[in-house]
């Protein structure tokens, strides 16, 4: 099972929010190493910081967080793939498909086209935008309320 994570469930894996208990659970029933993007490396480390100005978690625990997720990243325990050209081909394609049906922002078109790219067989993600697209494109997700 290939596994695409975006940014709204990698955070939750290394920060505690309504969807940490979520997240760490579905990770390990799936038993495999997510997929991410560069572009998704850089919403979670954008994501972190923005909890550390809305005062949500202390610069320690960010630093703390990021020390893990960097660490993983490489151990190979989250599989980075860049933002190839490929990518984004599908992502415009997908916009004019979908964007004016579904209302999706273009992060979120860009995260469901990195997962079809790449092969995923799941999209795992917090975010209602992606969710709606994903189910519309038929791509599986991971379970959430």
């Amino acid at each position: 099972m290939r596994i695409y994570a975006d940014s709204s469930f990698i955070v939750s894996l290394y920060t505690v929010d309504a969807n940490s208990v979520e997240a760490n659970r579905a990770l390990r029933a799936a038993g495999v190493r997510p997929w991410l993007t560069t572009y998704g490396e850089l919403e979670i480390i954008n994501a972190m910081g923005l909890r550390v100005f809305r005062k949500e978690v202390s610069e320690k625990q960010l630093a703390s967080s990021l020390l893990e997720f960097r660490n993983d990243l490489s151990k190979g325990l989250l599989k980075l793939h860049g933002l190839t050209d490929a990518i984004i081909e599908r992502a415009v394609q997908l916009s004019r498909q979908t964007t004016m049906k579904v209302g999706t922002r273009a992060a979120d078109v860009l995260h469901v086209a990195a997962a079809m790219e790449l092969g995923a067989d799941y999209l795992y993600t917090f975010d209602h935008h992606q969710r709606k697209l994903a189910q519309a494109l038929r791509l599986k997700l991971n379970s959430w309320p």
